[in-house]
């Protein structure tokens, strides 16, 4: 059988299984591991603690991977630690970023749960504009229109989407976009915020740029226009800083702090303006008009108002093509259950499925045994009560969520060795 370019880009080959690839992976949080280890069954995967200090990688870990012939390393996030880095240079070791690729879940926030979806890419992760990822490479040259299969996929997944409401992170509709804005009595602009220390602006945005900026330049471009300026979900819920406080610029806009899913947020919107968040694409495929201040996926295409150029791009594509490109060639979707790949079509289905079972989206909480990890009679259950205050006052309220859903892995999935520790104490076992 031919592998098709296509079959290529998603991982398939009618070659035989090969040995496993000894794969190093680094920057993966503990929680994450399950799901890597199902997901790439031909890897076998040697996950470096998080927070490596310089003294223990060149003592342990580098004599590993240099014992190992054809070792590869697979990263969580744009860039390798420093020493890592280097030697990956050095010995030409292949290296493969990955973050959550646009279909993440069907929880509101991504939490602990394993993701629907991942972008792998070879070259650079997809939101990091300095340098041409894989993505971009086959936006550039891949000839769409010759392949009409795939683009009656994509505007059949495209019709799914925007029908549907799915988006990267769903959840309940609690509320409407009427109930929200009002009724609408004239143009209708939405600033969508973002966490603007995370990696896709930092990476994404080359001039240094806040949301209440973004708020500023639609308010003076936009006159006589309702500004809407909804924060991001995750600086909403505590669960992540704000660098700029939406109250300086409360007289250019009204504020939007209600929860509503993007797709009801973007309902009777008539531009975007954001700085490279995927909610800009997301109101794209709604026919909807979008600025970027910096310098997303989805823009140099032709397609949005671009504040920040990318002279790699230029070329004009259709929303198809760039659908087609983004969300049916490039990710890898999975089935969570039995780490199988599936695809676009199967992912939006069973998001849909949860989010007709309200019930099933919660975490599962924790079994009470008689016996196990939680103590003799289970007494250990007992601290989750007085635990969480604590976890609320020095977290968030997605952390008290996965505590009270699993207070051991909680622990051990946290990045400082302090809390760690802590959990040690309070939890000895599992």
């Amino acid at each position: 059988m031919v592998v098709t370019r296509r079959q290529e880009l998603a991982g398939i080959s009618s070659a035989p299984t090969p040995e496993p690839v000894t794969t190093f992976a680094v920057q993966i949080v503990e929680w994450k591991r399950e799901p890597f280890e199902r997901y790439f069954p031909d890897r076998h995967f040697h996950f470096l603690p998080m927070n490596l200090g310089a003294g223990e990688f060149e003592r342990v870990w580098k004599p590993r991977i240099l014992a190992e012939k054809d070792a590869e390393i697979l990263a969580w996030g744009p860039e390798l630690p420093p020493p890592l880095d280097a030697l990956a240079r050095a010995r030409n070791i292949p290296v493969t970023f990955v973050e959550d690729g646009f279909l993440r879940s069907a929880r509101p926030s991504a939490s602990r749960s394993p993701p629907l979806s991942l972008a792998l890419d070879g070259r650079a992760l997809y939101f990091d504009c300095r340098h041409p990822s894989d993505l971009e490479v086959l936006l550039k040259t891949y000839d769409f229109e010759a392949d009409a299969a795939l683009m009656d996929r994509a505007r059949a997944g495209i019709a799914l989407l925007t029908e549907s409401g799915i988006s990267k992170y769903n959840g309940g509709r609690q509320r409407t976009a009427k109930e929200v804005y009002g009724e609408k009595t004239r143009k209708r602009v939405l600033v969508v915020g973002q966490v603007e220390d995370d990696a896709s602006v930092r990476y994404g945005c080359l001039s240094r740029m806040t949301n209440n900026d973004l708020v500023r330049l639609a308010a003076s471009e936009q006159s006589d226009t309702q500004i809407l300026y909804k924060p991001h979900p995750d600086v909403l819920a505590r669960v992540r800083p704000a660098r700029s406080d939406p109250a300086d610029v409360a007289h250019l806009c009204e504020l939007v702090t209600e929860s509503l899913p993007l797709g009801e947020a973007l309902r009777t919107v008539d531009h975007v303006y954001t700085i490279t968040s995927l909610a800009g694409f997301e109101a794209l495929i709604r026919g909807i008009q979008v600025t970027t201040a910096g310098s997303p996926f989805y823009s140099g295409w032709g397609l949005t108002d671009d504040r920040q150029p990318n002279p790699r791009r230029g070329r004009h594509l259709s929303i198809e093509a760039l659908f087609a490109g983004a969300y049916l060639l490039y990710p890898r979707y999975f089935d969570p259950e039995t780490g199988a790949q599936t695809s676009f079509e199967a992912t939006v289905a069973a998001i849909r499925r949860q989010l007709d079972e309200p019930l099933g989206l919660g975490p599962r909480r924790p079994q009470w045994r008689a016996w196990g990890p939680y103590g003799l009679l289970g007494w250990r259950h007992l601290l989750t009560a007085f635990v969480t205050p604590a976890i609320r006052r020095i977290g968030s309220d997605r952390d008290v969520e996965d505590f009270r859903a699993d207070p051991i892995r909680f622990f051990r999935g946290l990045s400082e060795r302090k809390y760690r520790i802590i959990g040690r104490i309070l939890y000895p076992f599992g």
